[in-house]
Formats: structure tokens, sequence, C-alpha cells
């Protein structure tokens, strides 16, 4: 495994408040989608 991977990624992998964030904002986003798809589009119908 060749050691490509940077100082900076490696802390942001490392960090719990990035990924709780990087979390947050996914699942805003997705959030956004499911609830703006009401007109057309719309898989999950439950």
């Amino acid at each position: 495994m060749t050691r490509r991977i940077s100082k900076y990624k490696r802390f942001v992998m490392m960090n719990p408040i990035i990924q709780f964030f990087k979390y947050i904002y996914l699942s805003l986003k997705v959030m956004l989608i499911v609830a703006g798809g009401h007109g057309g589009t719309r898989k999950n119908v439950n």
C-alpha cells in the first residue's frame, strides 16, 4: 500500500466533528431531495 494519503486527508478522516458535520450535511441534502420530490419523480411511496 503506497502512502499517498495526505496528512490533511487523514486528519479529516480521523476527525469525528468533521464526520459529524458531513453526516448532517448529507442527511439534510437527502431530506431536501425527498421533500422536494413530491411533485413528479418520487421513488419511495409509503
